[in-house]
């Protein structure tokens, strides 16, 4: 009971805000001095990896619940060793973090989504995909819905994971630790492209990775504002309420037949106590 009255004094607490995708208004770049740029206006922003460092930004705002949308072009060419990563985060040991990575690959070969949910410290909840499209070619929607009820990854509108809130039956999920998006472009070949195996080509330095169009319909907290649930549910079709209707589980069922590589609560191995107790509800 003290629980709930704690998540509703925090949601009490929020103020809902609607970015209008400006990197200068919206962001700070943390890392990679001259690697990483705003441009056009605050309309553009490139980071960049070369042999002498990575780069990265952040939100100004923290954010508790909301619709994140961020349009990336990832890295072209041959991108192996790379990756781009693009999540909400807060601070701390018991943080909580929802993220979308994509690791690079020689030339020709797919990206490999990797998307996964960290609930006070605790992560391993890895499910990978291919996608279905060169994201190197042209701009793409990665989108974050999160609300009391679900944790929705998206990629150009069709949802490719739903993480439920479980707290009923003693799975922990996300909902009372603000969280910053940030992104980053880093060199990680000692995992990230078949485990390893392949390492970044440096002749094809710098990689470059592109964004655009970062919306944030989201709560921000602030003291003293009230009515964040209302105002949200009627606020751009509702995300505070939004589910996976039978449509959109149609299609992350089409998803997650054909593109999805690796799914934690299959991999018995990994779990030979058993799996995650998530994995068995359905």
């Amino acid at each position: 009971m003290k629980s709930c009255y704690l998540f509703l004094a925090v949601v009490c607490s929020l103020l809902v805000i609607a970015s209008a995708g400006n990197f200068y208004q919206d962001c700070d770049i943390t890392w990679g001095d001259r690697q990483a740029k705003i441009l056009n206006n605050g309309q553009l922003l490139t980071l960049s990896l070369d042999k002498t460092s990575g780069s990265g930004f952040r939100t100004k705002n923290e954010y508790l619940f909301g619709k994140i949308d961020m349009q990336i072009k990832l890295v072209p060419g041959n991108s192996a060793g790379t990756v781009t990563t693009y999540y909400l985060s807060s601070e701390g040991p018991t943080h909580d973090e929802i993220d979308f990575e994509f690791l690079g690959n020689l030339s020709g070969d797919p990206y490999t989504l990797h998307t996964n949910v960290f609930t006070q410290g605790k992560g391993n909840r890895e499910m990978q995909f291919k996608l279905w499209f060169d994201p190197t070619m042209d701009f793409h929607t990665y989108s974050i819905l999160w609300n009391p009820r679900h944790v929705i990854f998206m990629v150009d509108g069709t949802p490719i994971r739903d993480f439920k809130n479980l707290e009923s039956r003693g799975i922990a999920f996300p909902k009372n630790q603000p969280m910053r998006i940030y992104s980053s472009l880093w060199n990680a070949d000692d995992w990230a492209t078949r485990g390893g195996a392949v390492k970044t080509d440096w002749s094809n330095a710098p990689f470059v990775a592109s964004y655009r169009k970062f919306n944030a319909d989201a709560c921000v907290p602030a003291s003293g504002v009230s009515n964040c649930a209302s105002n949200a549910a009627s606020h751009n079709g509702g995300w505070w309420n939004q589910e996976v209707d039978s449509t959109a589980q149609e299609r992350m069922k089409w998803v997650q037949q054909n593109y999805m590589i690796y799914n934690y609560c299959s991999d018995l191995k990994r779990f030979p106590q058993g799996l995650p107790p998530e994995c068995s509800i359905a």
